[in-house]
């Protein structure tokens, strides 16, 4: 039986607890989360809950400050909710902003030490799965290669063959194009959706954009100024591959870009 991990806050702790899977790959309900500060608490997240089915892509959107990366650590259980709970299918796999490779290490090395910590023991086996891999996102070849030998594009290539590597089904993204060039960052859109077009896999996407988030996305989803509560949802019913300047994409993200400005001004950012 395939199982979910879930994070609760129970009187005088924490929980982790092992539950049937459901449809989904994420569930977050409810969930709030406050930070100690010199003014007190400050609640950074508000009854927070959205789901994420299996074979899903969601983009997670706000303006800076509003709770997104937040949201993504508590999701991939590197913080606890206040309140609430998460259920995620097995461990997630979590990509930042920063590739976060190990410089000492081959773009290959990096990816066999993710299949090591899976519990991948045979060496001739990680070395084939890795070159899978590096063929997945278009770097056959590149695994003798020193991570600086590597341009920004290729390094996130890497990243992302290094999170797919713990076979996890819920691959949790944290702004991971955002330092890249527009024409890289347009190239890596297009592989990351045929990745998870052939993978299956669910995604949750941090981003600020919203081109990028109506492009990648099935469902846009908008949290509002600190605190982040859920605003508004938007299906992306847009035949992929979807490019930037496609006149739906465009369509879209005017409308989501409005919605966005009326949280900011509610809120009184600027």
């Amino acid at each position: 039986m395939t199982t979910m991990t879930t994070t609760t806050l129970a009187e005088g702790g924490t929980a982790t607890d092992t539950v049937a899977a459901t449809e989904y790959a994420a569930r977050i309900e409810h969930v709030s989360k406050s930070f100690a500060g010199r003014a007190g608490s400050q609640l950074v997240l508000d009854d927070i809950t959205l789901d994420v089915a299996h074979g899903e892509f969601v983009t997670l959107l706000g303006a800076s400050g509003c709770g997104k990366s937040t949201l993504l650590n508590l999701t991939a259980g590197l913080d606890k909710p206040t309140s609430g709970s998460i259920s995620t299918d097995g461990r997630p796999a979590l990509m930042f902003q920063e590739h976060a490779l190990f410089p000492w290490l081959t773009a290959g090395k990096n990816i066999e030490l993710a299949l090591k910590l899976r519990g991948l023991a045979s060496k001739a086996e990680r070395r084939e799965k890795a070159e899978e891999l590096l063929e997945l996102v278009r770097l056959k070849g590149a695994h003798g290669k020193r991570i600086h030998e590597l341009s920004g594009g290729m390094r996130q290539r890497v990243a992302m063959a290094r999170a797919l590597a713990q076979e996890s089904r819920l691959l949790l993204m944290d702004e991971p194009f955002a330092a890249l060039d527009a024409i890289t960052r347009d190239v890596l859109h297009d592989e990351l959706t045929r990745i998870w077009r052939e993978t299956n896999v669910s995604v949750l996407f941090v981003t600020h954009n919203v081109r990028e988030a109506v492009r990648l996305a099935q469902r846009v989803v908008l949290l509002s100024s600190r605190p982040g509560r859920v605003a508004h949802e938007w299906q992306v019913d847009i035949d992929q591959p979807r490019r930037i300047e496609d006149p739906a994409v465009a369509e879209l993200s005017v409308e989501i870009t409005e919605q966005l400005r009326g949280e900011i001004r509610r809120h009184g950012k600027h």
